[in-house]
């Protein structure tokens, strides 16, 4: 598979990616032994992006002449374990054409779910959709939806599969009673959106969704019940600019 994935074959890729979260890696350490406490994956930087290199067999790992310490996981433990320090996988850096390289955002999706997150790269605009009456009825839902804090818009192309409207869900709080309120108003307003046209829903609070980045970076929320009143609870969900 790795041999199979070449600028644009978006679908090799997915292969692979499919591929390291059904099998094994050979991580390479930098210190330390296999399951000792001082164990220390490789690391390289690439683009100024940091992944930690690996190889796929145990004829790679010969071929490769590492001559230090090597331990065999999962590739679903070690995107588990790499994703959140914003750590990519490089995968055979020996090899001719120096290998191939995940960046962590796909190991995030390993990590969650390939089919649960789009797959990338996204091209993330505002959306060019005219849809007023959907935007209405969620922003009348939302006001009556005490845990909902904000929300935003945006309009996903993933790299594969049909584009659709990400809404951004700010809460101000997360407790089951809170979450069940919030899905019960998305499920009231998507009656208001034309047929055929997908709608999914990202937290703000979550640090590593590219969506969800996007939208904090380029995006002001289509209703915001601060700028309407009194905010209605404590201080969950994307920090305070500053």
């Amino acid at each position: 598979m790795l041999r199979q994935v070449t600028p644009g074959r978006y679908d090799a890729y997915e292969a692979l990616l499919q591929a390291i979260t059904d099998g094994r890696i050979w991580m390479l350490l930098w210190h330390g032994q296999a399951g000792s406490p001082d164990a220390q994956y490789g690391n390289m930087e690439v683009d100024g992006f940091s992944y930690a290199p690996c190889v796929t067999s145990a004829q790679e790992l010969a071929a490769s002449g590492w001559n230090r310490a090597h331990e065999v996981v999962s590739g679903l433990d070690v995107a588990h374990t790499l994703y959140p320090d914003h750590y990519g996988l490089w995968l055979n850096p020996h090899a001719p054409g120096g290998g191939v390289g995940v960046p962590w955002l796909d190991l995030r999706r390993i990590a969650t779910g390939l089919a649960k997150v789009p797959a990338g790269p996204l091209r993330l605009t505002e959306p060019a959709i005219d849809i007023p009456q959907f935007y209405a009825q969620l922003s009348q839902n939302a006001h009556r939806t005490p845990a909902v804090r904000s929300l935003r818009r945006a309009w996903v192309q993933p790299a594969l599969g049909a584009p659709y409207l990400a809404i951004g869900l700010d809460v101000y709080d997360t407790s089951p009673a809170a979450v069940d309120s919030v899905r019960v108003m998305m499920q009231q307003s998507i009656a208001s959106v034309p047929d055929g046209l997908p709608v999914s829903t990202v937290a703000m609070s979550d640090e590593y969704d590219p969506v969800t980045m996007w939208l904090r970076a380029n995006s002001r929320p289509f209703y915001d019940r601060e700028a309407h009143g009194p905010a209605a609870g404590g201080g969950y969900g994307y920090p305070p600019v500053g």
